[in-house]
């Protein structure tokens, strides 16, 4: 293999990649092995033709696509390993030789890394972000408890209110014929959630079990359903049941309920004590934030359109794993939603641009700095990885190749770097 690197406007660069005659001829017979026994020829056992026999009846070329499928992938990862720039696109690839007896020739339009100009870096100045735990924060945390632990209780002697929770049976018409989809048995429903269409809980408010009540609304023009936009229905709902929330009492009995405390007052203390911890945690995070923000508008920074697609992709992939994880798949979301891959990736960019500037002002950070990352830093870092994994820290080392362990190798560097830029940043 041989490469050829053409550097292109815009940080991009043309790889021109050459694999000699020998390999490309070995792909050919390999492609040829694997695919005779699929080959019938009058006069020839299935899987006995001889190669020039095919080649003469389907031309030379037959197997020349499978074999350069073959090649590009070893072949272009071998030329990323021997270039000297740094890639950060996936590549354009162009064919522009396949002959046999000679050389493979194909090319690969990529994205080289940007230099940038560092900005300022030290001593950038952020607001100070408050993290005191005020009173009224503790005793919203204690309000949310104690509605995660209210009973509901069933009520028969009074009609729907705001905020109850009910059971109802409901069935829509448009023009006074039933839809598709407007129809529902012992559907359980909370007054004033906003799950149901404009004005249609409101209109429950009422109502009394077991009597049928009737419900006027118009279906927004936004509506999922093309069919019903904008349309009037009418809905005939009937109420089954009615509870009502029950909020226990905030005393020492509550406290020693709901947590490992005897009294409300230890309780209220262990609250404070979280909301600072999470606070501290909020504050560092957007003190990152900040500083690195800062960096970034006084950096020069020109990024390749290809490195911003690869990291949209990159994002939205992810995404979708996300998702998938709770078991959703892309197109379900993409209809629920009403929006588009490509619209996924519009909302992504900004994300993506972010991540990219936020990398390379970093990584001129380590460079200018001379930031290292010692054996020892990698070795704790694959411990916390094997806890993780719930893995030994060995096996963890073992399955890490060279190439793995160099890229867990910047990502620690990249980390001394925001602690390095933080450190120095001054509060306002």
């Amino acid at each position: 293999m041989s490469l050829q690197v053409e550097k292109l406007e815009k940080n991009m660069a043309k790889l021109t990649i050459e694999v000699s005659a020998e390999e490309l001829e070995k792909a050919i017979e390999n492609v040829y092995q694997r695919s005779k026994k699929n080959i019938s020829v009058p006069g020839f056992r299935k899987g006995k033709v001889p190669r020039k026999m095919i080649e003469r009846m389907y031309g030379k070329e037959v197997f020349f696509e499978d074999a350069v499928n073959d090649l590009l992938p070893d072949a272009y990862e071998e030329a990323l390993e021997e270039c000297e720039e740094e890639i950060v696109s996936s590549p354009k690839i162009e064919v522009v030789q396949v002959e046999a007896g000679k050389p493979l020739i194909f090319t690969a339009e990529v994205a080289t890394k940007p230099e940038i100009g560092l900005g300022k870096y030290k001593g950038v100045k952020i607001d100070k972000i408050d993290t005191e735990v005020t009173e009224e924060e503790v005793n919203a945390e204690l309000e949310r408890q104690r509605e995660n632990n209210a009973r509901n209780i069933a009520v028969e002697d009074r009609p729907v209110k705001d905020g109850d929770m009910t059971v109802i049976d409901f069935e829509g018409f448009v023009d006074g014929v039933p839809f598709e989809g407007g129809k529902g048995e012992d559907y359980p429903l909370t007054i004033g959630s906003g799950a149901f269409i404009p004005g249609f809980e409101e209109q429950l408010v009422g109502a009394e079990i077991g009597k049928e009540v009737e419900v006027n609304v118009t279906f927004p023009e936004n509506y999922q359903a093309e069919e019903l936009k904008g349309k009037a229905a009418l809905f005939k709902c009937t109420v089954k049941e009615i509870k009502e929330k029950e909020l226990p009492e905030l005393d020492d009995e509550f406290a020693s309920e709901v947590s490992e405390f005897d009294t409300l007052a230890e309780y209220k203390e262990d609250i404070k004590k979280n909301l600072s911890e999470r606070k501290e945690r909020e504050a560092k995070n957007a003190k990152e934030d900040a500083v690195i923000d800062a960096i970034i508008n006084d950096s020069d920074i020109e990024i390749p359109e290809p490195m911003l697609e690869t990291q949209q992709k990159q994002m939205a992939d992810d995404f979708a794993q996300r998702i998938q994880m709770q078991g959703i798949k892309l197109d379900q979301y993409f209809q629920i939603t009403g929006s588009s891959y490509d619209t996924l990736l519009e909302q992504i960019k900004p994300q993506a641009e972010k991540r990219i500037k936020s990398r390379l002002v970093l990584e001129a950070v380590v460079a200018k700095e001379g930031i290292e990352v010692s054996e020892d830093e990698y070795v704790k870092e694959t411990e916390r990885m094997a806890e993780i994994y719930q893995m030994e820290a060995e096996k963890v080392r073992e399955m890490l190749g060279e190439k793995e362990k160099g890229q867990v190798m910047k990502d620690l560097a990249i980390q001394k770097a925001v602690e390095f830029v933080v450190e120095k940043a001054k509060e306002k």
